[in-house]
């Protein structure tokens, strides 16, 4: 989900479903989190012109970042 976090815009955890707008599926594994990071597939289905950080979604997951 498109949202914002502490430090303004970012792909935010939606875990409930229950936010307005649009949303992404994605795996909660680190590797399907890091293959949506690569690709970057969250402008993709979030159908934005440019990418946001996704960091809040990988901190919902448990991932540190590289």
């Amino acid at each position: 989900m498109a949202g914002s976090d502490a430090h303004g815009a970012a792909v935010v955890p939606d875990p409930t479903a229950t936010m307005p707008g649009r949303g992404a599926h994605l795996h909660p594994t680190a590797a399907c989190y890091d293959l949506a990071v690569r690709r970057r597939a969250f402008a993709r289905a979030l159908r934005l012109e440019r990418g946001l950080p996704s960091t809040p979604v990988g901190d919902y997951l448990g991932i540190s970042p590289t």
